[in-house]
């Protein structure tokens, strides 16, 4: 049984960084990866960052050059240091993950099995 478990989400002013942290447990596949995806009410799911297995990252241009993510393979861990956080950054995050190969990190929703329960950032200007 997988699970992930998300940690680090609150509130920030604009300007602002925080991290967030992701724990998968029950992974047992060789392959691998995982990213963060957001959501605001009323909007699609979308993707924000992923990573695989062998470090290979890719961003959404909303963030890139402001977020950072990153793993603990020994601990299965993910995490996405936000900086520079803008209001439009607000929303619930979630953390995604799957086990199988791929060349490129997937961002589309339906690429993904396994979900955490998402936490909430919140940005104000």
């Amino acid at each position: 049984q997988v699970q992930l478990v998300e940690s680090g989400g609150g509130s920030v002013q604009a300007g602002g960084s925080l991290r967030l942290s992701c724990e998968a447990s029950g992974f047992t596949t060789r392959h691998s990866y995982m990213a963060w995806f957001r959501q605001v009410p009323g909007k699609e799911r979308e993707a924000v960052a992923g990573i695989d297995t062998y470090g290979t990252t890719r961003y959404a241009d909303a963030v890139k050059g402001r977020f950072t993510i990153s793993q603990d393979n020994s601990k299965k861990t993910i995490s996405l240091q936000m900086n520079s956080l803008k209001p439009e950054d607000t929303a619930m995050y979630y953390c995604a993950a799957d086990g199988r190969f791929t060349a490129v990190v997937p961002f589309s929703r339906s690429s993904y099995k396994y979900w955490g329960q998402g936490t909430q950032v919140t940005v104000s200007s």
